[in-house]
């Protein structure tokens, strides 16, 4: 039997603390699986049954506002992180992510979600969070940065006068 304290906290989780206890339940159900369809979130949210019924918000969280790596319009959460067109999973630091999520919340607080899922949250920092995720260096266009700085055997500085020699 759910303790009062559980049932008033379900009441009032956000759509998007439910989309990211959803994503982070089929994780931990499904270790050998890196993503998850959209859909399979939504199911696994309404499964959960955190707000009866499943609000409609719950699909625009897991498809645009809680996507890291998407254009916020309006939320500008970084829970999830697209790695499809139709595929998401939690985000981690070292994620690429839109400039102007910069600061936007990545799993929910302890006191938003109710106390039976607060061991998401610890297996989130001990055991996903600390897995290799993107990275920028990983960024095809971010990997060329230096690309080539060993044939310059002179500053650039050095490389101008050379070039101004002799200029009256």
């Amino acid at each position: 039997m759910k303790r009062k304290a559980d049932l008033v906290a379900e009441r009032s989780v956000k759509v998007a603390d439910e989309v990211w206890v959803a994503t982070a339940l089929l994780h931990v159900e499904n270790p050998g699986r890196d993503d998850f369809t959209t859909k399979e979130i939504v199911q696994r949210a309404e499964k959960e049954s955190l707000h009866v019924p499943l609000r409609p918000g719950v699909y625009v969280h897991v498809v645009q506002h809680c996507v890291a790596n998407r254009t916020p319009d309006p939320g500008k959460y970084r829970m999830l992180f697209a790695t499809g067109r139709q595929t998401r999973r939690l985000f981690r630091t070292g994620d690429s992510y839109h400039p102007d999520r910069r600061e936007g919340k990545i799993l929910p607080g302890k006191d938003d979600i109710p106390a039976h899922y607060h061991y998401l949250l610890d297996w989130y920092s001990s055991q996903y969070a600390t897995r290799k995720g993107g990275s920028e260096a990983e960024d095809p266009i971010l990997a060329l940065c230096g690309l080539g700085k060993e044939i310059w055997d002179e500053t650039p500085d050095d490389y101008v006068r050379r070039l101004r020699k002799g200029w009256d």
